[in-house]
């Protein structure tokens, strides 16, 4: 799969990206001004992080699917690698890095598939098996997108004391978006069209 393709893609996807990073942004200042209880932020993140990597295995098999002649294995480890791995990346450890270097008083990663294997793994597999036999991502990647957006979000402020300033609020944004940008770009797009590339076909 070639360069232009890729291209393509993540250029008809980047508003879902924006809208989504744009929504983190506004729940952040009102969880912040509202002073929201950190339980509530670590009920939200154990919804919204499984259910992020439900629509990415979904999104992530489906357009593996749609561009290749694959088989349920091939798809299965493009599908699982691609959600179950970047989520975590997304979800967990870019939050955890930008918590470590703002020094935020409760920093810690949560890792979804080991933590709560017994949710995170099972609903990988029914996304990779939807995206399977319904290749079809132009709704799910915007629902990707949110979800991504908020389980991020709610990782970070899991983190947060009593006090936060102004500058930490934007540090935190920023590590927001790139949290969403980069990995959910890459878990939709880049990440099973490379396997395309080395594989082949084209999914009728």
């Amino acid at each position: 799969m070639n360069g232009r393709v890729i291209w393509g893609e993540l250029c008809a996807h980047a508003p879902y990206t924006a809208l989504g990073t744009l929504t983190g942004i506004v729940l952040m200042a009102l969880i912040i001004v509202w002073q929201v209880p950190r339980q509530v932020s670590t009920t939200l993140f154990w919804i919204c992080h499984p259910a992020h990597v439900l629509l990415s295995a979904l999104v992530t098999a489906a357009m593996y699917r749609r561009h290749s002649t694959g088989n349920w294995w091939r798809t299965f480890s493009v599908g699982y690698v691609g959600s179950v791995g970047i989520a975590t990346v997304s979800d967990s450890l870019i939050p955890f890095v930008g918590e470590w270097l703002l020094q935020l008083p409760h920093r810690h990663a949560h890792v979804g598939f080991i933590e709560k294997w017994w949710l995170v793994n099972p609903l990988a597999l029914a996304g990779i098996t939807w995206g399977y036999f319904r290749p079809h991502t132009h709704f799910t990647h915007a629902g990707h997108v949110l979800l991504s957006t908020w389980a991020s979000l709610f990782h970070i402020t899991m983190a947060l004391g009593t006090e936060v300033n102004a500058a930490t609020m934007v540090l935190i944004a920023v590590f927001l978006f790139i949290a969403v940008w980069i990995p959910c770009c890459t878990s939709d797009i880049v990440f099973p069209l490379l396997w395309v590339k080395n594989h082949g076909g084209a999914h009728q």
